[in-house]
């Protein structure tokens, strides 16, 4: 009798820890969906412009280099920092040809948020300034260091018309634009909190991925298991997938839009029907942030720890960090509204380590999140 009673007990142990593992439903960090955006060859926001539409979220850091978007070099040339607001001396005669410096952006979405309050952080290096429904709610538009600013907006109605205007004057250009649920906000349960629409995806019938196995799959904001947490995605629903990504090894991952939200699925717990090679390879921010510039933040292990090429235990190994070392901190994940994985630079090599035992000196909240 006794060897039976723990035989069953054995399962229903496993049941319990099965349970546990299942992605919780709160949203993390929301950067928006269906972002339009112009840029000009000036920091003024005057002229012609670029257009650009389709930009899934404002959080793109482009070190020294121009501005890409989507994969793709925004197409201005010929930049100048001929008028305010940066201000002599230019290190380059005060012109840029390939834009790398002296242009700026105004990006626009309509975003549907439930009623309550939400606190915005808005990271910039140089300048920035947000309007919400018309109102200005942030202005820096000065040139600056990486520099992050928070406030909080209460939502009344919806949808919500926000504007962000961006300006890079020389050396490191970034820029980023999220929110959180702070209070007050109420959604049903099993719903998701952001109903921005999305613009429809289409892809070749009748390829699609749905999820098997467990009851949610956490949606990421990038093909890692240690990138942020933005959402779930339910079984009983085909999504057609958008893109896919093998970097981490083990998994392929898939970009997936849930016409709530655009992010990333591991493939672990997706059914595929039709071919998954016709899906294209994509990759993500996690690419271009390498360079990032440091943040005046440092991160101190409390214990060894391994250096990760990306967020994930999955990715490569490239050294170990000893016990106190003390590091720059230049990006991080968050999941559960904690800190999830930090982005440092040790002995020259830019890389992940896991955060729940590190410790930071300094303000986190200029730290960015991907």
């Amino acid at each position: 009798m006794k060897r039976r009673r723990s035989a069953a007990i054995i399962p229903l142990t496993l049941l319990i820890v099965l349970a546990a593992l299942i992605p919780t439903l709160s949203v993390q960090a929301d950067f928006g969906v269906n972002w339009s955006a112009t840029f000009f060859n000036n920091p003024n926001l005057t002229g012609t412009g670029a257009p650009l539409a389709g930009i899934n979220g404002i959080n793109f850091n482009w070190g020294a280099g121009p501005a890409v978007v989507n994969g793709v070099t925004v197409p201005i040339t010929g930049c100048t920092a001929a008028n305010p607001p940066v201000a002599p001396p230019y290190p380059d005669g005060g012109t840029s040809a390939d834009c790398s410096n002296y242009f700026s952006a105004r990006f626009t979405s309509t975003q549907n948020l439930a009623v309550g309050n939400y606190t915005f952080t808005v990271s910039s290096d140089d300048g920035v300034r947000m309007y919400i429904n018309g109102a200005l709610v942030l202005d820096k538009f000065i040139g600056r260091p990486l520099t992050t600013d928070t406030f909080t907006y209460t939502v009344t109605t919806s949808p919500v018309n926000m504007t962000v205007e961006y300006f890079e004057g020389i050396d490191q250009a970034s820029v980023q634009v999220q929110w959180f649920p702070a209070s007050g906000v109420t959604t049903p349960v099993g719903t998701q909190l952001f109903l921005t629409p999305a613009p429809v995806v289409t892809a070749v019938p009748p390829l699609t991925v749905s999820v098997i196995n467990v009851k949610g799959l956490a949606i990421r904001t990038g093909p890692y298991l240690g990138a942020s947490l933005i959402g779930v995605l339910r079984p009983g629903t085909e999504y057609p997938p958008i893109a896919r990504n093998q970097d981490e090894g083990t998994f392929t991952w898939y970009l997936i839009n849930t016409g709530t939200k655009t992010g990333w699925v591991s493939g672990r717990y997706l059914q595929i029907t039709g071919d998954p090679n016709t899906i294209p390879l994509q990759s993500t921010v996690f690419e271009q942030i390498d360079g990032a510039a440091d943040t005046g933040v440092l991160a101190v292990p409390r214990s060894i720890m391994n250096l990760r090429r990306r967020p994930s235990q999955r990715s490569e190994l490239l050294s170990q960090v000893p016990w106190g070392a003390e590091m720059p901190l230049l990006g991080r994940t968050i999941q559960s509204g904690q800190n999830f994985w930090l982005q440092v630079r040790y002995e020259g090599l830019v890389g992940w380590i896991y955060a729940p035992y590190v410790s930071i000196r300094g303000d986190v909240n200029a730290v960015p999140i991907h």
